[in-house]
């Protein structure tokens, strides 16, 4: 028999609609009735395609003696942390305070009846085993101290929930300054892993942002030694095991050093920021391998990701329980497809793919290149494993669909346009669907599914994500009713979010502080300097001001370890540099291609004959030629 989740959207809730557990959702019903009962809450936080939150829905949310129990004793609310972003950041934030260290998915919540948490931690197996405790005795413990309303237990639950308060206290602030350039390098150098490329040990992330940073220090000054930085981490990527090379699209994260072994699911914003990446890596190093990755994704996220023109949230890991199943190949299987693809020399090609009869993982195999280069033979190879591929189930599909997401995906599919048009068509369909879909009678929602009237209302990163997809959407159409569009949401994202200086992610259920670091993808917050920067240049000089005060409320932060916030040293480093705004009729402008600074803005002014070029505050040189703009913008700089 299915519990309340059956009624919910969210396709992560709905995976756990037969689970023995009696499950609600977020609402005030299950509050009100644990507080009339005296009962504890327990509150299970994941998403769809987290591999660990199946391994515990598994273990304990489908075991029958547990659930018994803890039906009696508690009641459950179950999250999906991609809908709710909020109270995912609130009770993450919970889990460091209480346990010194970062949280992840499954996130488990334990809290009094009056909703004070007092436990959290992530995965917990269903037994106690390997000086872990199990849920089952675990619930039992908590069952029994909220019965006989433990002293101890209640006033450490009043204490965290005075933690818990968001600290808007003022910071000490210090001077932004061209040393943030050098410490980013000196931080990013340090971090590199010489050999396979990237900035950290395993598990190993992209770092979209870090990688986007680092090109616009390149692009400033070609002489710093970055050069290998970039490329070696870009093109350890796009060599395969984390990258999929027979479908297109990058996997989550690499579990190993060498990129090789990856976490299966496949998420929209990853894609969506290293399709950008490398789109934008083939504009600065001209290396046809990273334009044909950023098609790649493109293709990928366009032909399985997305219905309507809108993109689904992520594809999980596993299938049919085991993870990567869809994705992996057995020895026997890539040699018969390289067979069919008729490769001459069998032994140079498995050399190649760097595969042994023995497989690179748990016995089979994942397809990489040891060469950026592809052969001839590599596409009716991957054709034959496509076909090998179309004969399994395919991994579920989280159909949701998510404003900021989707917007990450538009921005990238209108910077790969300015190099292969029909994603540029494919980006202003795209846009134009989402905010159709999310942004209804003057009010933006965050998520939704395809053909469904959203009901959660935007959180900050939804208003800047969109806000930076329009811009985005200006520079490469110079269509302003973008920029009228963009300018309007960032208006009301600085009523709803911005307080002097400090910027929300949410100020609903949960009132939380935007993140300054670069998590799952880069800050909401600095995503909207960016926003504010353009909109200063391009619109009206106030907003400006409220780039910079949000960068002096951080700056302490920022220049001692500007590696951890990459996206905000970005906009540091703009705020220092400058704009260059280009002035031309928009005839003109659109003859414009590519500029060698980072910064330049285009600005519409049919008064114009020729080409302008200008600062925030005055005009330095003009030029009827487009072709002269890059070398004249040096000269300014």
């Amino acid at each position: 028999m299915s519990n309340r989740l059956s009624h919910e959207d969210s396709p992560y809730l709905q995976q756990h609609k037969d689970n023995p557990f009696d499950w609600y959702p977020w609402c005030d019903e299950a509050f009100a009735r644990a507080k009339y009962e005296k009962k504890p809450l327990f509150i299970s936080i994941g998403y769809s395609s987290c591999h660990w939150c199946h391994v515990m829905e598994h273990e304990v949310f489908e075991n029958q003696s547990i659930a018994e129990f803890v039906n009696r004793h508690f009641i459950c609310i179950k999250v999906d942390k991609e809908e709710r972003p909020d109270i995912d950041k609130h009770f993450q934030e919970l889990h460091s305070l209480l346990n010194r260290r970062s949280g992840g998915w499954p996130l488990s919540i334990f809290c009094t009846p009056e909703n004070k948490p007092f436990y959290a931690a992530t995965y917990i197996p269903p037994y106690t085993r390997d000086r872990m405790m199990g849920f089952s005795e675990l619930s039992t413990i908590i069952a029994d101290k909220v019965a006989a309303r433990d002293e101890k237990l209640f006033q450490n639950a009043d204490e965290i929930l005075s933690f818990m308060q968001p600290d808007t206290r003022p910071t000490q602030a210090t001077h932004l300054t061209g040393n943030l350039m050098v410490q980013f390098d000196k931080q990013a150098e340090h971090n590199f892993d010489v050999i396979h490329g990237g900035f950290s040990k395993s598990p190993k992330f992209p770092h979209a942002s870090t990688l986007e940073t680092l090109m616009i220090l390149h692009a400033l000054d070609p002489q710093v030694p970055r050069h290998t930085l970039i490329t070696r981490t870009l093109n350890g990527m796009a060599k395969g095991g984390m990258y999929d090379l027979i479908e297109g699209g990058f996997c989550r994260y690499s579990t190993d050093e060498t990129w090789l072994i990856p976490h299966f699911e496949k998420m929209t914003y990853d894609n969506g920021l290293l399709c950008g990446v490398y789109a934008q890596a083939y504009a600065m190093f001209e290396e046809p391998a990273y334009r044909r990755c950023a098609e790649e994704i493109a293709d990928f996220m366009t032909q399985k990701m997305m219905e309507d023109n809108l993109f689904y949230s992520a594809s999980d890991a596993d299938t049919q329980g085991e993870e990567g199943k869809y994705f992996v190949y057995t020895y026997a299987e890539i040699l018969s497809a390289l067979h069919q693809a008729k490769v001459s020399d069998i032994q140079s090609a498995v050399k190649l793919l760097e595969l042994t009869p023995n497989g690179n993982f748990e016995g089979e195999c994942i397809i990489t290149l040891s060469s950026l280069e592809r052969p001839e033979w590599f596409e009716p190879f991957a054709h034959a494993c496509r076909h090998l591929r179309s004969l399994r189930p395919y991994p579920f599909i989280d159909r949701k669909v998510n404003t900021a997401w989707n917007a990450m995906m538009i921005n990238a599919l209108f910077i790969l346009g300015k190099h292969t048009p029909h994603y540029e068509i494919q980006a202003i369909a795209s846009l134009q669907t989402l905010l159709s879909t999310m942004w209804i009678d003057d009010t933006l929602y965050h998520t939704t599914l395809i053909h469904k009237t959203p009901k959660i209302g935007a959180f900050l990163e939804d208003y800047a994500y969109l806000a930076s997809a329009l811009i985005q959407a200006y520079h490469t159409t110079l269509e302003e009713m973008y920029l009228i569009q963009a300018q309007h949401l960032t208006n009301k994202a600085l009523e709803a979010f911005y307080d002097n200086g400090v910027w929300y992610f949410s100020r609903g259920s949960f009132a939380t502080i935007a993140e300054l670091d670069d998590g799952s993808y880069p800050s909401a917050m600095a995503v909207m300097v960016d926003v504010l920067l353009s909109l200063g240049s391009l619109v009206e000089g106030k907003y400006r001001h409220f780039a910079f005060k949000s960068l002096e409320y951080v700056s302490l932060k920022l220049m001692k370890t500007p590696i951890y916030y990459p996206k905000l040293a970005q906009q540091t480093i703009r705020y220092l540099k400058g704009d260059r705004i280009i002035k031309a009729p928009k005839s003109s402008l659109l003859q414009c291609e590519s500029f060698t600074y980072p910064f330049v803005v285009l600005k519409i002014d049919e008064s114009v004959e020729g080409f302008l070029i200008c600062g925030e505050h005055s005009c330095f040189a003009s030029t009827p030629h487009c072709d002269a703009l890059n070398e004249m913008i040096e000269t300014t700089l």
